[in-house]
């Protein structure tokens, strides 16, 4: 199994969880962050470190999000690993209220 990240992280990029990644599988672009399955090793450090929960496990992730897992995978072969925070999105703080979070 690995973890996912889905589309709450869209538009606020915190990147809390990268920090507490143990093997930097965290990939990164402009507007979010992925994480490669291949080098996730599944510690679940990530999940409480996200503020917008953005990240699951993929066998708690539902149906209509299975899509998020290929995603994930081929967004991590195009983009840069991130191994170190970076600020949030302008974005962020709406982003989480809209989240709810």
């Amino acid at each position: 199994m690995t973890h996912v990240v889905t589309d709450n992280c869209r538009g606020c990029r915190y990147t809390d969880c990268v920090a507490s990644c143990p093997v930097a599988c965290f990939h990164v672009n402009e507007v979010r962050v992925y994480i490669n399955p291949e080098v996730c090793i599944d510690c679940s450090a990530c999940i409480p470190a996200c503020p917008v929960g953005a990240i699951v496990e993929e066998f708690d992730l539902p149906d209509d999000q299975q899509h998020w897992m290929r995603i994930n995978a081929e967004a991590a072969q195009r983009y840069p690993v991130i191994r170190a925070r970076l600020a949030p999105l302008d974005s962020a703080e709406a982003r989480r209220r809209q989240l709810g979070r």
